[in-house]
């Protein structure tokens, strides 16, 4: 069944190389908007080379305090997880470089909604089937190379010691390696992208729509350039990333817990076998592969519909259903053939599987409604469609101050719903399937990742789409086309920021049970006493962190939109004849500033969330660190919630203005003034804040379940105690 992982990854690589090449074959459109479209490719390419330079001397480091700390295997499969997210973040990118141009053609050419919106997609489904093309890639290469090649799959205890004396559960730890290389990539590109893509966003807005007032994306506008880069290199290889890391890290957390299940089995004679812990292992990468299968044809569907809507919200969300309900049936028939041969009651009595064969399918399905329910919630408060976001669009009339008022409010209430969904689904799976079932909801959650990355990525697509229209002068027809499928853009990001905190509180609730394994004698109770005192306090200095993590990175952006302001002024000052679009400015400025900024920026917040667990478990011991990590999870999840839906209902309620819906309050006027400060402050909350924050509570469990093994003998918690107690 094991080849089914990899027919799956190579099916979703060559669609994706098809899309590829099938977009990269379409018309650029004239002469000024191919140079527009080369100019953001550059700026793109420059900025992800250097900050891959950055990156990979980062995961060079840790490779080598991995094989010396834990494992050569986990370091090697650090690499091989580096290299799949690193390569699915860079062709993603690419691929959005080229579509954008080639979405704003197709409107100037057929001036067709449906049309326009299939090349969009089209380019976006390219970084959702490498995503989890590439994730499932790296998986079976780390199975087949360490599981069954070196044997590691039959080693069930601690049993391989490294050059320390250190023992090890060898195929765990590899696992954890891989995760752990996925991680890095996706904190760097989040963390980066969403630096530089909000300084340059927030540069071209406050000088070139409030003080200058010239339209969004205009050409005499220094930072535009600088602003179409960044979409792709934040909202596209950021969220690949992003997205891929959560993928390997549901799975991953699956199959670590079956090795931990197994371990207590033994220690309580409850009968577990060898051939049980197997299924355990192999169940979420097939169910997975299933599902991007599913992602497949859902995308193929869209792609090869004939007739599409003139809303392409519901031909986006079609795709999505089709890959989501797919995904369930073919999930029930691997549940049948991989549990069907045990009694009900040994599955009960053995992994607390209450409903038999189905009861890992109706844990998974409960992540896959869960994920969809927790995106419809997301569009609710985001929507221009609904009520939330008409409101605030509507107290831009009485100012900023107001409009900023109920953004506020409407993010915060925005956060009981989801968390409600994500609370029950925590405990519907675990009363269905025990510890596993948790660990099954975040999979199931993440079985059609596909599919929600094509859909997301549309979004910055044709964002870009559109400031090629404005750049180029192109009808204003076309802008409108365009400006339709960007709004629609900003409802699925704020739904993949929904989607995304959601699948990555469950896959970081996954590995925090794992972690506690870890370290506690298997014949003992799984608990962490959360009164004891080293507990509570690492569940209070944890949930500071992300309120500290948070606060750096809105100050990263704050420090380079500084910068890239100044940079705007000093241009409209200093080169006559830009407003007049006599002169034309100097766009590769903006760029390099947008660039080194967001390099500089990024490197204390990125390093915190792997520095803090592992200071914190050498210094005070694994239940300090696991109430970090129960404290993080939970702020992490309200912050990101709020900051996703905040900022996402600030920019659609803007572009309700935009539109006309309001009578007396179109562009230029004081209400969109108003708007447009709101959209400024919601900027690095929906893009920088709120995606980053799922990485930090990921990076920092996967971080803790690497190093527990070592802490959790050597801290100077327990020296203190041994000298003094």
């Amino acid at each position: 069944m094991i080849y089914l992982v990899i027919i799956a990854a190579v099916l979703a690589l060559g669609f994706a190389a098809f899309n590829f090449m099938t977009v990269k074959r379409m018309p650029e459109g004239t002469k000024e908007m191919a140079e527009i479209s080369g100019a953001i490719r550059i700026g793109a390419n420059a900025f992800i080379r250097y900050e891959y330079k950055v990156l990979y001397t980062v995961i060079a480091i840790v490779a080598v305090l991995m094989a010396v700390i834990t494992t050569w295997h986990a370091a090697v499969a650090l690499l091989i997880g580096s290299v799949m997210s690193g390569c699915a973040g860079f062709v993603g990118m690419k691929i959005a470089t080229y579509a954008n141009v080639r979405v704003t053609n197709r409107a100037r050419e057929t001036k067709d909604i449906g049309e326009t919106v299939k090349v969009a997609f089209r380019g976006g489904s390219v970084m959702g089937l490498c995503v989890g093309g590439c994730a499932l890639l790296g998986l079976f290469l780390v199975y087949v190379i360490f599981g069954i090649g070196m044997g590691q799959l039959d080693i069930t205890t601690a049993s391989y010691k490294n050059m320390l004396g250190l023992s090890f559960c060898p195929f765990t730890m590899t696992l954890s390696g891989y995760a752990l290389g996925c991680s890095l990539v996706a904190m760097f590109n989040r963390v980066g992208g969403g630096i530089y893509t909000k300084a340059a966003d927030m540069g071209a807005d406050l000088v070139g729509k409030t003080e200058a007032h010239i339209p969004e994306d205009d050409p005499r506008n220094p930072a535009t350039i600088a602003d179409n880069v960044g979409d792709n290199v934040g909202d596209v290889a950021g969220l690949g990333s992003d997205l891929l890391e959560s993928f390997v890290g549901a799975i991953s957390s699956g199959i670590i817990l079956a090795y931990h299940m197994f371990s207590k089995s033994l220690a309580e004679n409850t009968g577990m076998t060898n051939e049980m812990l197997k299924t355990l292992i192999l169940f979420p990468m097939i169910f997975v592969a299933l599902g991007l299968i599913a992602c497949c044809i859902g995308i193929a569907f869209l792609l090869l519909k004939k007739q599409m809507s003139k809303d392409p919200h519901k031909d986006l969300n079609g795709a999505t259903y089709i890959a989501a309900g797919m995904t369930l049936v073919f999930g029930v028939i691997v549940s049948y053939v991989m549990f069907h041969g045990y009694e009900a009651s040994a599955l009960n009595r053995i992994l607390g599987f209450k409903c038999g064969w189905i009861s890992t399918w109706i844990a998974a399905a409960i992540g896959v409604i869960a994920g969809v329910v927790i995106g419809m919630i997301a569009e609710y408060y985001t929507s221009a469609d609904f009520q939330p976001t008409r409101n605030l669009a509507q107290a831009s009339l009485e100012g900023a101050a107001l409009t900023i008022t109920q953004g506020m409010a409407l993010g915060m209430k925005s956060c009981m719903a989801p968390c409600v969904i994500l609370g029950v689904g925590i405990i519907v799976s675990y009363q269905v399937s025990g510890m596993y079932g948790v660990a099954m909801a975040a999979m199931g959650m993440l079985s059609f990742v596909t599919a929600t990355v094509s859909v997301d990525t549309y979004g910055p697509i044709s964002d870009n789409a559109g400031g090629i229209a404005e750049m180029s002068k192109l009808d204003p027809e076309v802008r409108k086309i365009t400006d339709t499928l960007d709004s629609v853009g900003n409802t699925t990001a704020a739904i993949g920021k929904g989607f995304a905190i959601g699948s990555g509180a469950l896959a970081a609730l996954a590995l925090m049970i794992s972690y506690l394994y870890s370290y506690n004698d298997f014949s003992t109770a799984l608990i962490l006493n959360l009164v004891e005192p080293m507990t509570l306090a690492g569940v209070i200095i944890g949930g500071a962190l992300p309120f500290l993590f948070s606060g750096m990175l809105i100050e990263a952006v704050a420090k380079a939109a500084r910068k890239m302001v100044d940079e705007v002024r000093r241009q409209f000052k200093e080169i006559p004849g830009i407003l007049e679009g006599k002169a034309k400015p100097d766009y590769k400025t903006c760029i390099e500033i947008s660039s080194k900024g967001a390099i500089a920026e990024m490197k204390i917040p990125s390093l915190l969330a792997i520095a803090v667990p592992v200071v914190c478990g050498f210094v005070l011991g694994p239940e300090f660190v696991g109430g970090i990590l129960i404290g993080s999870t939970i702020c992490s999840i309200m912050i990101a919630i709020y900051a996703g839906n905040a900022g996402g209902a600030w920019d659609n309620g803007k572009k309700y203005i935009e539109s006309g819906e309001i009578p007396g309050a179109g562009k230029g006027s004081e209400a969109h003034d108003a708007a447009v400060v709101g959209d400024t402050v919601g900027d690095p909350l929906k893009d920088t804040v709120g995606p980053c924050l799922d990485i930090f509570i990921k990076i920092m469990s996967t971080v803790s379940l690497v190093a527990v093994a070592v802490f959790a003998e050597h801290n100077l918690a327990d020296w203190f105690a041994r000298i003094f107690g």
